[in-house]
């Protein structure tokens, strides 16, 4: 790439920095682990991958990364494209063949929304391999308006208060995923991977599908960010800041035994008569 502009260098430092202080306040790496990195062949995963093999030589702990692919059979899918990158990174990586496109195509309607399908598919073939090969960690790429994206979407669709968790426990507890881009926005990826020329794959399943849920959703936002700058941002410190007595669920905090405390001072002083 050569010599970095000014922008460019600090728009890599500002991604190095919000990564590491996601791991480090997550704990999402510990020393000995094994970090499988799940290549799309996007912007974001791209930038996970090359966040991630700085960290590990800048980090005071030793981890191992291996970078892995799956090759859903779309037709066109230029096959050849992350092999060649990633050797020429000198990363381990591996591409597992799985053709879940034909099995979406299958069950989903002509011009319905196959991202639910794919994605269960995908992340149950990647949960597999992963402990196949001993992963102790699981990173993807999502960041910080996927996740406020995602409460949205929960929240209006769903009627559930749900977003992407920066570390997760997968429900069979053989797998925990991590997202070190949590504190990272996707302009300043859109601008990394642009000025670092990343092998881009667009992925021509629904790529084309102009009318998803999250595209609205994501269009709200931006709405909002143009009239109110940084509003994104504080969105996301809301999902860090919950105050679950000030909401309803009556799992999350016990309003049934809600009383009044005998033994708290008054809060009134003697009035006196005038």
């Amino acid at each position: 790439m050569g010599t970095l502009t000014v922008n460019q260098n600090k728009l890599q430092k500002r991604l190095r920095r919000q990564a590491g202080e996601a791991v480090a306040d997550f704990n999402m790496i510990e020393d000995g682990d094994k970090v499988m990195v799940c290549l799309s062949g996007g912007k974001d995963s791209y930038t996970l991958l090359d966040v991630l093999m700085h960290l590990q030589k800048v980090a005071p702990i030793k981890f191992d990364i291996v970078a892995v692919n799956m090759d859903q059979k779309q037709p066109g899918f230029p096959e050849h494209v992350l092999p060649a990158y990633l050797e020429s990174l000198g990363v381990e990586y591996h591409i597992v063949e799985k053709d879940t496109y034909s099995v979406v195509k299958e069950l989903i309607p002509e011009g319905k929304t196959t991202c639910s399908l794919c994605s269960r598919l995908r992340r149950g073939t990647l949960y597999t391999f992963a402990d196949q090969i001993g992963a102790t960690k699981m990173a993807l790429g999502h960041h910080r308006d996927d996740i406020v994206e995602t409460f949205f979407l929960n929240m209006f669709y769903n009627g559930s208060l749900k977003a992407m968790p920066p570390k997760l426990r997968a429900d069979d507890g053989r797998n925990v995923v991590i997202r070190p881009l949590a504190y990272c926005n996707e302009k300043d990826i859109q601008a990394y991977s642009d000025f670092k020329q990343f092998p881009i794959i667009p992925c021509n399943l629904c790529g084309s599908q102009e009318n998803l849920q999250r595209q609205v959703v994501k269009e709200m936002l931006q709405e909002w960010e143009r009239k109110t700058p940084g509003r994104t941002e504080s969105i996301f410190r809301g999902l860090q800041n919950v105050v679950p007595s000030q909401l309803a669920d009556r799992n999350l905090f016990d309003f049934t035994n809600l009383r009044i405390d005998e033994s708290a001072t008054p809060r009134f002083v003697n009035v006196v008569n005038l």
